[in-house]
């Protein structure tokens, strides 16, 4: 599909500059670009030219200017995704476009390389957009209180009303991943309500629409935590593979989310997450009058416990070993062996990492390392030592080190 992006600028020399800069994926029907000189030339090309999916503004222009025209943007019903230009440096007009429902800002001179950097980010947050609204309203037909906490495709089963096939309390391996964020009752105490309410529907309609994209099922919302079921009400045999891609893209999600709240002068918390896979008792345990999709068992609490861990440990994202092993390609690399609370036996886990940190020369350090820690050898000492002064941001390897400076041993730990 085509994507419509609208620049808005008077520079004469803009047009001629983003057209050859974007020349080959305008021949090859990837994009198109149409162009106002100010906010009212804008507006009028919009009436024109509805399909626009996204707004490229400069602040400064006549007649109407980026902020003026962000504000008419936002006030209607067909809400364009926006990325305003700025003078570097303009922090003050930054933020109020920001605040005012912008997606994104670039300052100028323009680098065109980051310029076709956040035209794909938007591009892929518009495509998600349009894929959520496109399922949400099929619901919606059948049933429109339902798409607004299930997937789409349990939404459209439970308004089929199929007898409660599909959704009845039953056993099943399912993979779980809770998420939580952190210092979010601090954040409840000094945020406006108006505002908090505002930080919170947008994180997590963010969240819900990852997971939907990956077709996961929204067992619970309880104010800032979500869990997520994989493998239920429909199979899925590659449950494993999609909770970890999943998890992925709600942390790159949650992180890019908080870059953007922090422009807005708001300190939005790191999102934790957990997951494991195992048997459960999943089904709609709300009886005839209220409907609650959700999930029971050890293997859940697992899960929710893993979230947890990651305060201790300096990692974001934390899974078991039957993730791991379930998971196709798995790439990680290992925490140790966790005695979580309410259990007896100790559980393996493992942080998942993208490729290119997977790759990464410090992370086969890091197995070295752990190796070492792992046979008891003297030397894991000096090699978490070493790795945590090559990369000091590198949280879990500091984990380690503190540890074993404070004498313990092995990768058997007890975690609150």
């Amino acid at each position: 599909m085509t994507a419509t992006i609208l620049f808005v600028d008077d520079e004469p020399d803009l047009e001629a500059l983003v057209l050859q800069k974007f020349r080959r994926r305008i021949r090859d029907g990837l994009i198109d670009i149409i162009f106002a000189r100010d906010g009212l030339e804008a507006l009028q090309s919009l009436e024109q030219n509805p399909q626009v999916d996204m707004v490229v503004s400069d602040i400064n222009m006549p007649r109407m200017d980026g902020l003026s025209l962000l504000q008419k943007l936002q006030d209607a019903e067909d809400k364009k995704s926006t990325i305003i230009v700025s003078a570097y440096g303009d922090m003050s007009n930054i933020r109020t476009a920001m605040n005012r429902g912008a997606f994104d800002f670039l300052t100028k001179p323009i680098d065109f390389a980051d310029l076709e950097a956040t035209i794909d980010k938007t591009i892929r947050h518009v495509e998600m957009l349009r894929e959520v609204r496109r399922r949400q309203m099929a619901a919606e037909r059948a049933h429109a209180a339902l798409s607004r906490h299930f997937s789409p495709e349990l939404a459209k089963r439970l308004a089929a009303g199929g007898e409660g096939e599909g959704i009845e309390v039953q056993w099943r391996d399912v993979a779980t991943i809770f998420t939580d964020i952190t210092g979010f009752t601090s954040l409840v105490e000094s945020a406006p309500p108006e505002t908090l309410g505002e930080l919170l529907n947008e994180y997590v309609g963010g969240m819900t629409e990852v997971v939907f994209a990956h077709e996961g099922t929204v067992a619970k919302i309880i104010g800032d935590a979500i869990q997520v079921l994989f493998n239920a009400p429909d199979d899925q045999l590659d449950y494993a593979t999609r909770a970890v891609a999943c998890a992925h893209d709600l942390d790159a999600w949650a992180q890019d989310f908080c870059v953007r709240q922090k422009v807005r002068g708001v300190n939005f918390g790191t999102t934790r997450i957990g997951i494991h896979a195992g048997p459960a008792l999943v089904g709609n345990f709300g009886g005839n009058r209220f409907f609650d999709y959700t999930a029971y068992g050890d293997s859940i609490n697992i899960a929710a416990r893993l979230e947890a861990a990651n305060k201790h440990l300096g990692t974001r994202i934390c899974v078991s070993a039957s993730v791991a092993k379930a998971a196709e390609n798995f790439q990680g690399r290992p925490v140790g062996e966790l005695m979580l609370r309410g259990r007896s036996e100790p559980l393996r886990a493992f942080e998942p990492l993208i490729k290119a940190k997977f790759e990464a020369p410090e992370t086969a350090l890091y197995s070295e390392a752990f190796a070492k820690m792992e046979a008891g050898d003297a030397a894991a000492m000096p090699a978490f030592a070493a790795l945590v002064g090559m990369h000091a941001d590198d949280q879990l390897a500091g984990f380690h080190l503190k540890r074993l400076l404070n004498g313990a041993s092995g990768i058997r730990m007890q975690l609150e």
